[in-house]
C-alpha cells in the first residue's frame, strides 16, 4: 500500500508515518530528505534522528529521491520518505531542468514500486498567498505535488495537532466512494 501523509509544521505527521511504520511489522527503510544548511536545520535533523527506532536504515537523498525508492524498495518492506516538501525546495532550487526530471521520476515511478510506502510532506496551501513570485511558484508546485502523489495512493490522511484525518481509504477505493 502507498500512502500519502500531510500536515502542517509540527501538526504529528512525522510521528503518524513512524507509528504506521511501525505497525506495518516490516523492516523499514527511512530515506530523508533535508540538508543540514544551517544550524537551525540541523537541530530539526537531530531531533528527527533522535526519534527514530535505532534499528530502520536511514538513506539520506536530497536530489534523486526516485531512483533511491527504486534501489530500496521491496515487497516485504516499508519505505518512510520525510519529506517531500523539502525534496520538492531542494529540486526547485536546483533549477528547472532537475526540477522536470526529478518530479516526472517520482509520479512515474511510485505507482511500479512494490510493498508499503509512506510519503510525508507539508499541508503549505491553507494560508496567506505569498507575495514573491518564488514562494507564490513553491506553494503551487507543493499543491500540485501533493494532488498528483494523493492520486497514486490507496491512503492519504492529514495530520492536525498530533490527531489523523482520513481522506482517501483502501475501502473507500474498492467502493468507489473516491472519484477520481
Amino acid at each position: 500500500m502507498h500512502e500519502l501523509i500531510l500536515g502542517g509544521a509540527r501538526s504529528g505527521k512525522s510521528a503518524l508515518a513512524q507509528q504506521r511504520a511501525v505497525a506495518s511489522s516490516l523492516a523499514v527503510t527511512c530515506i530523508v530528505t533535508a540538508t543540514p544548511d544551517d544550524a537551525e536545520m540541523a537541530e530539526r535533523i537531530a531531533h528527527h534522528r533522535a526519534n527514530r527506532p535505532p534499528a530502520w536504515h536511514v538513506v539520506e537523498e536530497p536530489i534523486e529521491l526516485a531512483a533511491a525508492l527504486m534501489e530500496h524498495t521491496a515487497s516485504d518492506h516499508c519505505l518512510l520518505v520525510d519529506c517531500l516538501t523539502l525534496w520538492l525546495s531542494n529540486i526547485l532550487s536546483d533549477g528547472d531542468d532537475t526540477f522536470d526530471r526529478q518530479r516526472t521520476a517520482l509520479l512515474d515511478t511510485l505507482p511500479q514500486l512494490p510493498g508499503r510506502i509512506i510519503l510525508v510532506g507539508n499541508e503549505i496551501g491553507l494560508g496567506v498567498i505569498p507575495m514573491g513570485k518564488l514562494t507564490r511558484r513553491f506553494v503551487d508546485e507543493n499543491g500540485r505535488l501533493h494532488q498528483e502523489i494523493a492520486a497514486r495512493c490507496e491512503r492519504v490522511s492529514l495530520c492536525v495537532a498530533g490527531l489523523p484525518l482520513s481522506l482517501k481509504e483502501p475501502e473507500q477505493i474498492q467502493t468507489g466512494e473516491i472519484v477520481q
